[in-house]
């Protein structure tokens, strides 16, 4: 009988401590968020390469589905969070001058205006700009890292619409 007793009350503990869920559970953004729509953005750059809204809208997409609990819907009428942007600025600077006025280091810059809409919190809108930079060896040309450096830039812009969604509201 003791036996019996002692079993049920080990067996009760463990159901009393057992987690109700398993995984990472992101409570960072308000429940009523279960997907999400990028627009593809706009291209107001007039030296940015012809296709670098699209491949910036693909990471966007990818990043957001892979780094939240948002999924990623097809129609932009039936999405909780609705993403749209343009891509303003594309340009490079020198930085790091030295003697003589060159350059070590050249900077590629891109900036873009993103718009975020939340029609489940009554169309509430948010703007928000992320400007990102990567350097380079000034004795490189642009064309022969630009690929390189567009995929860690993205990475940064990325992230920044990550930390938007995930706060502020």
């Amino acid at each position: 009988m003791i036996k019996w007793l002692m079993i049920i009350v080990v067996l009760g503990s463990l159901c009393s401590c057992w987690p109700t869920r398993v995984g990472f559970v992101d409570d960072s953004m308000p429940e009523d968020w279960r997907d999400f729509y990028v627009t593809p953005l706009e291209l107001n750059a007039a030296t940015a390469p012809a296709n670098y809204n699209a491949t910036l809208t693909e990471s966007l997409r990818n990043g957001v589905q892979n780094n939240t609990r948002l999924k990623m819907l097809t129609k932009i009428d039936d999405a909780d969070v609705q993403i749209s942007g343009v891509v303003n600025s594309y340009n490079t600077t020198p930085q790091a001058v030295t003697n003589g006025d060159n350059a070590q280091k050249n900077r590629l810059t891109v900036s873009v205006n993103f718009t975020i809409i939340t029609p489940t919190k009554g169309l509430e809108k948010m703007q928000m700009t992320s400007t990102r930079f990567a350097d380079y060896d000034a004795s490189q040309q642009l064309s022969d890292v630009e690929s390189q450096l567009l995929d860690l830039i993205n990475q940064q812009i990325v992230q920044d619409v990550i930390n938007k969604l995930r706060s502020n509201w």
